[in-house]
């Protein structure tokens, strides 16, 4: 069975949607995954996910491999029933992880050396160990080790960064090759190359022509403008390998989301919905709102009136407001599973609106409602 199938194209846009099936099922694109960075998306169970239509989450090999490590995930019998996740698995090699931590982390040609976040012990990653690592622990999706770098540097920099993520990801295919994955896991390869076009163009056409199930565009969404980030996916997706699913890494805005999938993006992760709800926001159709906020006191209305989520079925902004203000646990469970039901929700109504053939008028309206009314 082929692991991706494009079903319908937009006609006046590149949105696709699409099935992808791995070794755990089928997954319907586009498609969002919740960010379990530790074997655990926060605040909610692995039921309440099922409840809200999760087909596939993200692990990330950085924090796995130091907290509870690679050994404990394979005695227990992979990552899988570790976390007893019965869906889809994508494991992110760490290349983010690292470039965020810039300050503890050394990169070299052969691999990153970095200290440990939990005892400062120091550690090094070369794009062979991500690679049969994230094998070891049974994900779905690997992604290869990447040198990800701030949107700001200048052209000589760049152009090393991405040479090395190129030199990485050919790495990686022969690690793939010698394993011999067949259809037990797929492989992702990621583009990079800055801000700057050129850089951007080579690396995609050099990434589109490797061996990769899926292409992943990387380096983005990293503190640059939406503009930018906007103009630098759109150019960039015209060199891809578009018959691959395109993953858009760190992606979990709503309007980002919309604007990606009309640019012919089918995966996006990002911890946001569920970082924002430990803060007291949330999602609505009509903008996002901070629960916190004094006019909420005496509104009992759900978040959001257009909202079938478990939360909204139950809750109201008064009380959800008091948990939030009160310090409360529950708050933030409440508000993670409607910001993460309200992703889920969009993402599908977008894959329905490009089925339908109106997902222009979709993305549209939807975009301008948000904007418009956020507050």
């Amino acid at each position: 069975m082929a692991f991706f199938e494009i079903i319908k194209k937009d006609i006046k846009s590149p949105a696709r949607a699409g099935i992808m099936t791995t070794k755990s099922g089928i997954v319907k694109t586009p498609v969002f995954m919740p960010v379990g960075t530790k074997a655990t998306v926060k605040a909610v169970t692995n039921e309440q996910l099922y409840d809200a239509g999760c087909g596939i989450i993200l692990g990330n090999l950085y924090h796995l491999y130091l907290q509870p490590g690679i050994n404990v995930i394979k005695k227990a019998g992979g990552l899988h029933k570790f976390m007893n996740w019965e869906r889809s698995i994508l494991t992110d090699s760490g290349g983010f992880q690292v470039f965020s931590l810039s300050k503890i982390r050394k990169v070299v040609d052969n691999g990153v050396e970095f200290k440990s976040i939990i005892d400062g012990s120091s550690h090094f990653f070369t794009p062979e160990d991500v690679i049969k690592m994230q094998y070891q622990i049974g994900s779905d999706i690997i992604m290869v080790l990447d040198e990800c770098i701030p949107f700001n540097e200048d052209y000589n920099y760049t152009l090393n960064a991405a040479k090395r993520t190129l030199k990485w990801a050919e790495v990686s295919l022969k690690v793939k090759n010698k394993i011999n994955f067949g259809e037990e896991a797929r492989i992702f390869g990621i583009v990079q190359g800055g801000f700057i076009k050129n850089l951007r163009k080579f690396c995609a056409q050099s990434i589109s022509g490797m061996d990769f199930d899926g292409i992943a565009i990387g380096g983005l969404s990293v503190g640059e403008k939406r503009a930018q980030t906007i103009d630098i996916l759109n150019y960039t997706v015209e060199f891809l390998d578009n018959k691959k699913p395109l993953y858009f890494m760190g992606l979990g805005d709503p309007v980002g989301i919309v604007e990606a999938i009309g640019s012919g993006v089918d995966m996006f992760d990002c911890a946001m919905p569920t970082r924002i709800s430990r803060n007291g926001s949330a999602f609505t159709s009509v903008g996002r709102i901070n629960i916190k906020n004094n006019k909420y006191t005496h509104d009992f209305n759900p978040l959001d009136e257009k909202c079938n989520c478990y939360t909204c079925r139950n809750y109201t902004r008064s009380y959800i407001r008091h948990l939030s203000k009160s310090k409360e646990i529950l708050s933030s469970v409440l508000l993670t599973i409607h910001n993460l039901y309200f992703i889920f929700n969009l993402v599908n109504q977008s894959r329905d609106a490009i089925i339908s053939g109106n997902f222009e008028s979709f993305r549209l309206d939807f975009v301008n409602k948000y904007n418009r009314n956020e507050k």
